[in-house]
């Protein structure tokens, strides 16, 4: 077994209530590497076409990768994955925090839960051993009350937990998976998945440090990295994510009012200074990183926010703050630590309120359909209230709970304009008329419109390290933003392989990113981790092969090309603004087949070759027959 892996895997089958433990080869271990390539695998081979992802034949798979509980910055994640209740498609989001490094620690690689318990249960694992213990009191309890309950249970307070709150109980569709209170598996909703099949929590606490292959050139990569990246990332570490609200606003780049506009009055407001200056307690690290970019803030009026749930990232801020019309940072921080306690994806949950927002100032929504809530752009109360009873399915919330295309659906046709989604999923806080790569690369991302496993296209429209880290993979000239030529499109597949890459490894896009570890520094690591003599090219390999096994289990799903789109609204320039420019179709159609062309898709299907050359052509049985 490679060294960075524990050669174990964990199957829990809650119909059963039964735990066992699996051992695979070594050269699965090197194919698929971990995270997103193991959740990838496992859900084309072991889930059948067309099942209900609320129902118990789903998996619900966490992995985490051989970087994973390495002592070294960046190497804290791991993902969490399953057929999605909100796209009906490939479900997989990642997560912070300190769960994944222990999951490493109590000796295993992934956990493959299954079937469905007849009662609340949670998983608990230690130093190798698994069992399942009854979670009915823990049922309704939010994310403190959870974790400090079973803290207390199993007596040891270093114990980690992922759980699910009241969001994940009640099957929200954009419900997340949480950890350390602060850290969330936010997209996709595997909260609800795991909601579904009544699986509380999983408790981890292990002991087993993980192997290294070259301890020497390990600790000389980790001490760079422990040396160099806070100060190459300095704004992460002063200002966290909410750094970028003061360079997207002027730009016309920070979504507002549903995406309408792209700037607000008032920006300087929620902004990482202003959040420096008014509510920060202190920062937080994930698991060895030196960073420290997560943020605690501490509110007492108008509303109490208990810092134990961090702070806003800036997706938050942006979601629930100007994409709702909303520059009042108390609240935005309130509705951060609601849907941290009760379990929610804060993107999908704010940008489902925001189109329910425009529904009502356009006359769809009336008071009685809302129960008498105020749905208005800039509403801070209504925002708050809207977030409860979405976790709580009460009243409108209810509507909401299932998703801005559901939702839409529920209130009719003409509320389709104002439904801001792709494949289902509602989309992050970058607006795609800036980042035209990026919208590219939303249309055919596997799970619906994301901002990770993607580019920013505003950071290579001009010489600097940012480009120049992409000098050995042959991009050598800066790009327009709204550049959507061959170049960009070669951007976009390069870089986003590599992004795949890092959710197999799994590893932090802010640290282990090509401008600050560098790609040598990474393959080094990988090296020195598991031993192996890899390339590069081969690691590019990795996330490539899992980027097209995600596209084929959509395929199979009943997913075409006609899936990969953009709402109406981003081939119009905003109506005000400094924003003067809008995704062209003609131009947006060219880049979407140029992608399609570059990756061995015809019609956007891989091709037997492409995948044999990826050493999946298994998976060629798979693809529709049409």
């Amino acid at each position: 077994m490679p060294n960075g892996y524990n050669g174990r895997i964990l199957r829990v089958d809650l119909s059963a209530g039964s735990v066992q433990t699996e051992e695979y080869p070594d050269h699965f271990y090197r194919q698929y590497f971990g995270g997103e390539g193991f959740i990838s695998y496992f859900l084309l081979k072991e889930c059948k076409a067309g099942i209900e992802p609320l129902g118990p034949d789903n998996k619900l798979i966490f992995a985490a990768g051989p970087l994973t509980g390495a002592p070294a910055g960046g190497c804290g994640r791991h993902s969490v994955g399953g057929k999605s209740p909100l796209t009906g498609g490939y479900g997989e989001a990642d997560s912070g925090g300190y769960w994944g490094a222990e999951l490493k620690m109590a000796g295993f690689d992934a956990i493959i839960v299954e079937g469905k318990a007849e009662k609340p249960v949670y998983l608990s694992i230690q130093d190798g051993k698994a069992e399942l213990k009854d979670a009915r009191n823990l049922w309704g309890m939010k994310a403190l009350e959870c974790q400090e309950a079973i803290r207390g249970e199993l007596g040891d307070k270093n114990i980690k937990v992922a759980y699910i709150g009241p969001g994940g109980e009640n099957m929200v569709r954009f419900a997340a998976v949480m950890n350390d209170l602060d850290a969330a598996a936010g997209r996709t909703g595997m909260g609800a998945v795991m909601g579904s099949k009544k699986l509380k929590a999983i408790a981890v606490r292990g002991h087993q440090r993980v192997g290294i292959a070259d301890a020497a050139a390990f600790k000389d990569i980790a001490k760079w990295i422990a040396d160099n990246t806070p100060i190459t990332n300095k704004g992460m570490h002063d200002f966290g994510t909410a750094r970028v609200v003061a360079a997207l606003n002027p730009a016309g780049g920070l979504p507002t009012r549903n995406f309408q506009l792209g700037s607000i009055d008032g920006a300087n407001k929620i902004d990482g200074q202003a959040m420096l200056d008014t509510i920060f307690v202190k920062r937080r690290a994930c698991y060895a990183c030196p960073v420290q970019c997560k943020r605690e803030v501490k509110v007492d009026k108008p509303y109490k926010v208990d810092p134990r749930y961090g702070g806003p990232e800036y997706e938050t801020i942006a979601a629930m703050g100007s994409d709702c019309g909303i520059t009042d940072l108390p609240a935005i921080a309130k509705g951060n630590e609601l849907a941290n306690a009760y379990g929610l994806d804060t993107i999908s949950c704010g940008a489902t309120i925001a189109f329910a927002m425009e529904c009502f100032e356009n006359g769809l929504l009336k008071n009685k359909d809302t129960g008498g809530v105020e749905l208005r752009f800039g509403n801070a109360d209504a925002m708050l209230k809207m977030v409860e009873q979405i976790a709580l399915r009460q009243g409108f919330g209810n509507t909401l709970a299932e998703g801005t295309a559901r939702a839409s659906r529920k209130i009719g046709p003409a509320s389709e304009p104002y439904a801001m989604h792709i494949k289902g999923q509602e989309l992050p806080m970058h607006e795609p008329r800036l980042k035209q790569g990026m919208g590219v690369g939303y249309a055919i991302s596997p799970t619906g419109a994301d901002h990770c496993h993607n580019i920013h296209d505003t950071v290579y429209t001009n010489v600097g390290p940012m480009l120049e880290a992409l000098y050995p993979l042959g991009i050598l000239e800066p790009m327009a933003a709204n550049d959507l030529s061959a170049a960009k499109i070669r951007l976009v597949k390069y870089y986003t392989e590599f992004i795949h890459f890092l959710n197999c490894a799994v590893c932090c896009y802010f640290v282990m990113s090509l401008s600050l570890v560098g790609l040598e520094r990474i393959t080094q690591l990988v090296r020195a981790v598991t031993g192996w003599d890899t390339t590069f090219f081969e690691l590019l390999k990795v996330g490539e092969r899992s980027a097209n096994l995600a596209r084929i289990f959509n395929l199979r799903e009943g997913f075409t090309v006609k899936d990969d789109t953009m709402p109406k609204r981003f081939f119009a320039p905003h109506p005000s603004g400094p924003l003067k420019v809008a995704l062209d179709p003609k131009a947006f159609e060219q880049g979407k087949q140029l992608y399609y062309q570059m990756m061995g898709w015809p019609n956007g299907i891989p091709t037997p070759g492409r995948l044999g050359e990826l050493g999946i052509e298994w998976a060629a049985s798979q693809l529709p027959s049409k």
